[in-house]
C-alpha cells in the first residue's frame, strides 16, 4: 500500500504565514502538521512508501524537511511543476501525476489532505475499508453542530454507511457528518481514476472524484472518533496550535 499526501495548494487564506511556507509544514504544538499524519501512517504495517504531492514553489521546502525524517519507509517529494494557484493541477490531478511519474502500479492507496490534523486510528480505518472491498472508503467526522456544518463538505449515509449524497457547504445542512480529507482507494479503483481523468472531469477537489465514485461505483464512509482540525484560516490554525501546545 502507498500513501499520497496532497500538499500542492497555496493556502492564500493563511497569508502571510504561507506566503513563503507550505501550510502542511506549519508548526502545531512545535511540530509540522505533516509529522502528525506520518506518525499515524506508521501504525499501518502494509504501507511501504509515502509520496508528498507538491508544487514547484514549495518542493524545496519539503525536500529539505524529509532529509531529517526517520520512518520505516521512504518519504518522496513529487514536484508537479506548477507555480501558481491559477496553474495548479488540482488534488486529483496531482494524485494522477504521482502515480504516473513514480511508476506506481495497481495497488491500494491511502490519500490524505496534507493540512489534515487528526488523531484517528488509521489501523481501524483500513480494517473497515477492507471489509468493503472492492469499493472505496472515505473518512467522515461528526462536527455535531448544524451551524458549524455549513462550513464543510457534508456526506449523507444509509444505515450500512453507504454514501447517498454529497453537499458542499450547504446553507441548510441535512447532516453534521463532514468529509475530512482522508480516503482509501483499493487497487480495483485504479481503472476508475484513469477513466475519471480521461473523461475530463473536475480534477481540483477530491470531493468531486468521491461524488463521481459514489455514482459510478459504490462508496462507503467510516465515521471516525477522536480529534480533527480543519486548518483553513489563521483563526483555526491558532486554535489548533494552542490546543496542541497545552
Amino acid at each position: 500500500m502507498k500513501a499520497v499526501l496532497l500538499c500542492a495548494g497555496y493556502a492564500t487564506r493563511l497569508y502571510p504565514l504561507t506566503e513563503n511556507q507550505p501550510k502542511p509544514l506549519l508548526p502545531v504544538g512545535g511540530r509540522p502538521i505533516l509529522e502528525y499524519i506520518l506518525d499515524r501512517l506508521r501504525d499501518i504495517e502494509e504501507i511501504n512508501g509515502v509520496y508528498i504531492a507538491t508544487n514547484h514553489k514549495f518542493a524545496g521546502h519539503f525536500q529539505k524537511w524529509t532529509e531529517t525524517l526517520q520512518y520505516p519507509w521512504p518519504v518522496v517529494t513529487v514536484d508537479d511543476q506548477t507555480l501558481s494557484n491559477e496553474t495548479r493541477l488540482g488534488a486529483i490531478g496531482d494524485l494522477a501525476y504521482v502515480l504516473k511519474t513514480q511508476n506506481i502500479g495497481v495497488e491500494d492507496m491511502m490519500v490524505i489532505a496534507g493540512d489534515n490534523l487528526f488523531d484517528f486510528d488509521l489501523v481501524q480505518f483500513v480494517s473497515f475499508a477492507r471489509s468493503k472491498r472492492p469499493h472505496p472508503l472515505i473518512a467522515v467526522y461528526d462536527v455535531k453542530d448544524l451551524e458549524l456544518a455549513k462550513q464543510y463538505g457534508l456526506v449523507v449515509l444509509d444505515e450500512d454507511r453507504k454514501v447517498l449524497a454529497f453537499y458542499e457547504k450547504p446553507q441548510e445542512p441535512p447532516t453534521t457528518l463532514a468529509s475530512c480529507g482522508l480516503y482509501w482507494l483499493p487497487a480495483e479503483t485504479r481503472v476508475l481514476l484513469d477513466r475519471y481523468i480521461r473523461e475530463g472531469h473536475n480534477a481540483d477537489q477530491p470531493g468531486h472524484y468521491m461524488k463521481w465514485l459514489s455514482q459510478v461505483d459504490t462508496l462507503y464512509a467510516a465515521p471516525l472518533e477522536g480529534r480533527w482540525y480543519d486548518i483553513g484560516d489563521l483563526n483555526s490554525y491558532q486554535q489548533a496550535d494552542l490546543i496542541f501546545r497545552s
